[in-house]
């Protein structure tokens, strides 16, 4: 559904003004304390998993140097598959956060990490930090929903286009990355006129964009499989495989947190004069999370606990679990809905939405008259 007010059961329906506040207030308490307790412990685990990381990506490309052989081409290309996606989940998604900006480290720092994928760095901050982590989940300012190619609510406009979006679903999430640079550089708005596509900035950053893909190109396609000698055009194929997992599985846990069923939408008039209570309502509707193992943490980048992630972007990652758990006690204490599940059953809820607004609707949407401008519900204050 789109705007809460439109939803057969609202789900903040019960909620006054104050108790939207209180909300704010306590997850604030929550923030505060994480942030207070931040330190060695924090700092050794981030530098833990890098050294883990790059212990696997060195390996796994010493065996792809034999990957002529078989049983050296599966270790290999698995290993850097693993690898590639610790390096873009949990650590590189995180630092760039400014997660670990705390430590000083100016070789584990927001402002100096370069990650291993297309989009350059500071663009992709740009985009998923202050316009994603503002405009959680309102339809035509979060590229995260939707990525800017799909339907993503019953309330939008249907067209015969959108028939095809399973389509354009799947093949993003083969290059995933390249996704993500297209709607970083924000190319449906930006190739329309003369002068967006002239505009000093965007061609600026569509030069950046260009210059990262060539190196990634170099090293994944160039350099490591001329290092293996006979092996060339088997690393080739073990390098292009370990990107397409990775960019597989990143696209997965990303649907996950932000299009399963039950999770809530919102139109860009519903936010309009939002106070820090109603911002955390948002995100605790807007996102979802993966259940599973620590293990399964770990390779999501910690994105399994999308609701903590959103409330708290710039929490170091690994303090997500713990935090969890008072954020779900908060969920019950106000009756709001905690949306999670295991991962298969996330991703099946996800593409069984992306394949159902594929086409029109079976029915008006209630209240969906075009006259009224669709609002987000304003909760009503407490009786004295």
């Amino acid at each position: 559904m789109t705007t809460l007010q439109r939803q057969e059961n609202n789900p903040i329906a019960h909620l006054t003004a104050e108790d939207i506040e209180a909300i704010g207030r306590e997850l604030d308490a929550i923030r505060d304390e994480v942030l207070a307790a931040r330190g060695e412990r924090d700092a050794a685990y981030i530098r833990k998993v890098i050294k883990v990381q790059r212990s696997l990506e060195m390996g796994s490309r010493a065996v792809l140097l034999f990957s002529l052989f078989p049983p050296a081409w599966l270790i290999g290309t698995a290993g850097l598959s693993v690898a590639k996606i610790l390096e873009n989940m949990e650590i590189g998604h995180n630092i760039l956060h400014g997660q670990y900006d705390f430590m000083r480290d100016p070789k584990i720092h927001s402002t100096t990490w370069e990650w291993d994928h297309v989009t350059p760095a500071d663009q992709w901050k740009h985009s998923h930090n202050e316009v994603h982590h503002k405009y959680t989940n309102v339809v035509g300012k979060d590229n995260d929903l939707g990525y800017g190619i799909m339907r993503v609510d019953e309330n939008q406009r249907w067209h015969p286009f959108y028939l095809a979006q399973p389509l354009w679903n799947f093949i993003n999430a083969l290059f995933f990355e390249y996704g993500i640079a297209a709607y970083d550089l924000e190319l449906g708005k930006n190739l329309k006129t003369r002068k967006r596509r002239n505009n000093p900035q965007f061609r600026a950053n569509v030069k950046a964009v260009g210059r990262k893909i060539r190196r990634q190109v170099l090293k994944d396609y160039i350099i490591h499989p001329a290092l293996s000698g006979p092996s060339f055009l088997h690393t080739i194929a073990a390098n292009f495989t370990a990107n397409l997992v990775r960019n597989l599985w990143s696209h997965s846990v990303i649907m996950c947190g932000h299009f399963p069923n039950g999770v809530s939408t919102f139109e860009r008039t519903s936010i309009k004069g939002e106070t820090r209570g109603e911002w955390y309502l948002r995100q605790m509707l807007g996102s979802a999370n993966i259940s599973g193992s620590r293990l399964m943490h770990i390779m999501t980048g910690n994105l399994s606990h999308q609701i903590e992630h959103h409330l708290f972007p710039d929490l170091p990652s690994s303090r997500y679990p713990e935090v969890a758990v008072k954020v779900r006690a908060l969920f019950e204490k106000y009756d709001l809905p905690y949306v999670t599940g295991p991962l298969p059953l996330q991703v099946a809820s996800a593409w069984a939405k992306v394949i159902r607004l594929s086409f029109p609707n079976r029915k008006p949407m209630p209240d969906a008259d075009p006259s009224i401008p669709p609002r987000m519900p304003v909760a009503e204050p407490a009786a004295a």
